[in-house]
């Protein structure tokens, strides 16, 4: 029996060593690429035929929830589950409508992961026991109707990445570079936030991401 191939994306190498060891422990397990941010994941797939890649969110150049759009455009059988720190919904909301099969907090990691890559395997979701009750209620109802809820949050895909990296004290240009875009349009995209959330100060906008859950500066 072949091993079942997996590609983990993080960019903390630690964590995705810790990971590798955790899965390569299973002897039908076996991770054949390693990427640190959503570009050199696209690269490795123009290489490699996984059979799962494993993802975080937050990563720079290209983002989880992207990279996982871009994935599914590859091959819609690569299954994917996500691996991070955000328990927002709207962080799920978007993963699952992006096309992962599973969310997996990163505190539940080391008791569930075998268990969601089981159930992806299987051709089935997983969601992560950490999520709220909420979460997996609407999740479960939308699954049942064959589309998912719309986010309660006003803010785009990308205006969430802008905004993290803007929390995170990232300048414009490094912004501009991190998701390969303008830095003109970095601009548009501040100015878009703070109309659609009526802020008008950067210290309000770092104020509203911490609350959100879109980044973890001053926890």
């Amino acid at each position: 029996m072949n091993p079942y191939r997996i590609i983990l994306a993080d960019d903390h190498a630690m964590f995705r060593q810790g990971i590798k060891n955790i899965l390569e422990s299973v002897k039908d397990l076996e991770v054949v690429g390693e990427a640190s941010n959503g570009i050199e994941l696209l690269e490795l797939l123009g290489k490699l035929t996984p059979d799962m890649v494993i993802l975080d969110i937050s990563m720079p150049q290209m983002r989880g929830i992207e990279a996982t759009r871009e994935i599914k455009m590859i091959s819609a059988d690569i299954k994917v589950l996500i691996l991070t720190m955000h328990k927002d919904k709207e962080y799920v909301y978007s993963a699952m409508s992006a096309g992962a099969e599973g969310y997996l907090v990163k505190e539940d990691a080391d008791t569930e992961l075998f268990a969601a890559i089981e159930k992806l395997r299987n051709k089935g979701h997983y969601l992560s026991p950490l999520l709220s009750s909420e979460v997996v209620f609407e999740l479960i109802q939308a699954s049942a109707k064959g589309e998912l809820p719309a986010t309660s949050d006003l803010l785009t895909t990308r205006e969430r990445e802008v905004l993290t990296l803007i929390a995170e004290g990232t300048p414009n240009k490094e912004i501009a570079d991190l998701l390969y875009i303008s830095i003109r349009t970095v601009e548009n995209h501040r100015t878009n936030i703070m109309q659609k959330l009526g802020i008008k100060q950067t210290a309000n906008l770092v104020k509203y991401a911490i609350r959100k859950g879109y980044t973890q500066l001053g926890k």
